[in-house]
């Protein structure tokens, strides 16, 4: 099916030094792949060389909560989604808290848990303008964190609202997107809302099943002004996110991209250039937490919204995200005893 009804401009790759997102999670299932193939040390080298560092990304120790017994062999990666497209009409003075080192934003935040038997992913997006608890700060969005002390004060945050250690950060920039699509020769989808971006009207998506090429998937997952209604713009957009990047988790891990090295070199190629990682993140560690999670497929992954009460008002007027701090304490209990799949099982997390 054909979605753009007219050419999208080529859009020029630019260079950040600290890119960002969701695709962090590909990155790592990616690789996982690629052991399989024989391939998993020079690929891991490839995208270790090619991609950029966070530099300091954590908090002091002294400020971090202990590791539980139970959750000490689980791992929790913090993914940052930044957008640094040139037009950005759509946003408000309030997203100015949301600039990142290097220029870009966090449009998206999502924490990754791996548990320590390997047999899932957990994957839970947490809402720009979720209200929060910010350390030194009060309370506040939690996109407010960064533009208070960066990624490390984002890590602190978030460390302390679930009680858990975040071992790893990454980020990549919505632009990796198209280059990565474009290596699997494009993504498939299932759209449950027919929407037409308002920014960039020469597309249109309709309801249900279609494939997208990468300036399409780019398209797709940065809109937010088009839906309205209950819920909000950014829940849809973050709903849209988290299809996505399930759909091209199961292109990048089906036998028709697993079995073509050239697909495989082609993704890890387009997509390094815009992730970046904690320092403690390279080749040599990518590939120990790949090799654990040789069974993973995309089914294997449950993607959330961090629990909440849905959009509101702060005292002093802010459009906000309110957290649903009961369910969200069950959540941390789950991730520091590494429980998570019984607190999904036995948790409504449709909202």
């Amino acid at each position: 099916m054909s979605i753009g009804e007219t050419p999208a401009r080529p859009r020029k790759k630019k260079k950040h030094t600290g890119r960002n997102i969701i695709l962090s999670v590909v990155a790592l299932i990616v690789i996982a792949g690629l052991v399989a193939g024989g391939y998993l040390w020079n690929l891991g080298r490839t995208f270790d060389s090619n991609s950029s560092k966070i530099t300091d990304a954590f908090p002091a120790e002294e400020t971090r909560p202990e590791v539980k017994e139970e959750s000490k062999d689980a791992i929790n990666i913090l993914l940052l989604g930044t957008d640094t497209r040139e037009v950005r009409s759509d946003e408000t003075e309030e997203d100015e808290f949301a600039t990142l080192p290097g220029g870009g934003r966090s449009d998206t935040m999502m924490l990754v848990h791996i548990p320590s038997d390997r047999k899932n992913v957990f994957v839970t997006s947490i809402m720009r303008d979720t209200w929060l608890d910010i350390p030194g700060v009060g309370t506040a969005k939690i996109n407010r964190a960064f533009a208070s002390g960066g990624v490390p004060k984002a890590v602190e945050t978030l460390e302390g609202l679930f009680g858990i250690r975040i071992n790893h950060v990454a980020s990549i920039d919505f632009e990796g997107f198209k280059g990565m699509t474009d290596a699997v020769g494009g993504v498939t989808i299932n759209n449950p809302i027919a929407f037409r971006p308002v920014h960039n009207k020469s597309y249109y998506f309709p309801e249900g099943e279609q494939k997208l090429n990468g300036e399409e998937a780019l398209a797709f997952v940065r809109e937010r002004k088009a839906f309205t209604g209950a819920g909000g713009s950014d829940y849809r957009r973050v709903k849209n996110q988290q299809l996505f990047v399930k759909a091209i988790l199961g292109q990048i891990l089906s036998k028709e991209t697993l079995t073509s090295p050239a697909k495989i070199q082609g993704v890890v190629q387009e997509m390094a250039p815009y992730v970046a990682v904690d320092e403690s993140l390279d080749a040599t560690k990518v590939a120990r937490i790949a090799s654990s999670m040789l069974n993973i497929r995309s089914s294997d992954m449950e993607f959330f919204t961090l629990p909440n009460n849905g959009p509101g008002r702060s005292a002093d007027g802010q459009s906000i995200v309110i957290p649903d701090m009961d369910t969200i304490e069950k959540f941390g209990e789950a991730l520091q005893r590494d429980t998570v799949d019984q607190f999904v099982a036995s948790t409504d997390l449709s909202k």
